[in-house]
């Protein structure tokens, strides 16, 4: 399967509800044939978003462009976008061949015609054994890659996902992300997923989206964006990260780069409130002056050999250029 690769892009984009508004005025471009997450906690705006982009939902101001072209305005099967939905919307009646076919036989296309390019889609997915199945008759998992086949009939520029893993257990979940990962690759297409899972979007991303309060915090390469987080909520919401407060204002740094030492020792006193062992590290959780809380991440090793308990009094010491200073 081949396709085009087309940039998409979002230029003042508004979406309002009344007088609340769920987008306001972003302004972004997707890279062709990448993979990129909308990123966020939920009535963040990145939902909307999507939706506009497949033409679910009006855009109130602004335009989405596709290879230059305003498709605001297009009916969603006019865009060249195809939508993944979050809880797959097979038909139950239909086969599974069918249900991968169900947009071609709307468009009018022969019976023949139709089951060939729909055996195409599920050897592509790797469901062929169950062209002839019900949807009840499916796992989670291939259920989720009939709609990605019926979703990837139409050839789209754009694959649009939302939330497409979160209705699968743990186990699978992480299965099906590099399922999605490879397919992207392979089809060289661009995908575009929404997730509120930082851990997802961190496996899955070659761009990452943060959106809050209706805007983007900030967008970038999965390991840029948590490495370098620009704003106190980007450091919060991805994890792994300390906010501290200090005289030259608000910085982020990582709880894996902060070390434990005597109290005397340290950039700063602290007192040690819980211990958490996660396994391969240990986290710390500890209460310094102003009343601010640090997380420290250390080798299990390490803590065993110089084991500590909430009360005890410690020092806590970091490089300062792994300080990362933040916007409010």
């Amino acid at each position: 399967m081949t396709t085009s690769k087309q940039n998409l892009e979002l230029v003042t984009v508004t979406k309002r509800y009344g007088t609340t508004i769920a987008v306001d005025a972003i302004q972004h471009r997707f890279k062709a044939g990448s993979y990129a997450c909308l990123l966020g906690p939920s009535g963040c705006g990145k939902s909307s978003t999507l939706r506009m982009i497949a033409g679910h939902e009006s855009v109130t101001d602004g335009a989405i462009l596709l290879g230059g072209r305003d498709i605001s305005r297009l009916a969603p099967a006019q865009r060249g976008t195809a939508m993944m939905f979050q809880n797959y919307a097979l038909f139950p009646h239909l086969s599974v061949i069918d249900n991968v076919g169900f947009s071609l036989k709307m468009k009018g296309v022969d019976a023949t015609t139709r089951r060939a390019k729909a055996g195409e889609m599920l050897e592509l997915v790797d469901l062929t054994a169950l062209a002839d199945r019900l949807p009840d008759q499916l796992s989670g998992g291939q259920q989720q890659r009939v709609a990605l086949a019926r979703a990837l009939i139409t050839r789209p520029d754009v694959l649009l996902l939302d939330e497409p893993l979160s209705a699968l257990d743990p186990f699978l979940r992480i299965r099906m992300r590099a399922e999605l990962k490879k397919l992207q690759k392979e089809l060289g297409i661009s995908f575009i997923h929404v997730t509120h899972g930082q851990d997802e979007a961190l496996a899955l991303a070659d761009e990452i989206v943060v959106m809050n309060n209706a805007v983007i915090e900030q967008a970038g390469a999965p390991q840029e964006v948590f490495n370098a987080p620009k704003t106190e909520f980007v450091a919060r919401f991805m994890g792994g990260h300390n906010v501290i407060s200090l005289p030259k204002g608000l910085f982020a740094i990582r709880a894996d780069a902060v070390d434990i030492t005597p109290p005397d020792k340290g950039v700063v006193a602290a007192h040690v409130t819980a211990i958490e062992y996660q396994g391969t590290f240990v986290s710390v959780l500890s209460r310094i002056a102003g009343d601010q809380e640090i997380t420290a991440l250390i080798p299990d090793a390490a803590f065993f050999a110089h084991p500590h308990n909430p009360g005890d009094a410690i020092g806590l010491s970091w490089d300062s250029a792994k300080l990362h200073h933040l916007t409010a």
